[in-house]
């Protein structure tokens, strides 16, 4: 982990732990099959008024052929649309294992 001390309002703060919750079991259910080992690595950071919060494993990958913005996925679907709530924005890089990056205002003042 790399996590900067930040404080942040309670609205966004609860997303963003259920949003980290999501991502870390689906590192665990899907990047390591058949007791493979690897890394997750979590890291926030605030930079002037814009919070990222990255999730990152190094494990099998998300496969290319789901869109993870449109997909039937619950655990997809709910990572979305809490990304959507504290008015963030997701992006995937799935080169080297799979890497979630959501950036997002902190209006914690």
């Amino acid at each position: 982990m790399d996590v900067e001390s930040i404080k942040m309002d309670v609205n966004t703060a609860i997303p963003l732990g259920l949003i980290s919750n999501e991502l870390i079991t689906n590192c665990f259910k899907h990047a390591f099959p058949g007791g493979q080992k690897g890394k997750v690595q979590i890291d926030l950071h605030k930079n002037n008024s814009l919070c990222e919060m990255i999730v990152r494993d190094d494990g099998v990958g998300f496969p290319e052929e789901i869109d993870f913005c449109n997909t039937t996925s619950l655990g997809l679907q709910v990572v979305n649309s809490l990304t959507s709530q504290i008015d963030g924005s997701i992006d995937l890089d799935n080169i080297n294992g799979t890497e979630f990056k959501i950036t997002f205002k902190n209006s914690n003042k």
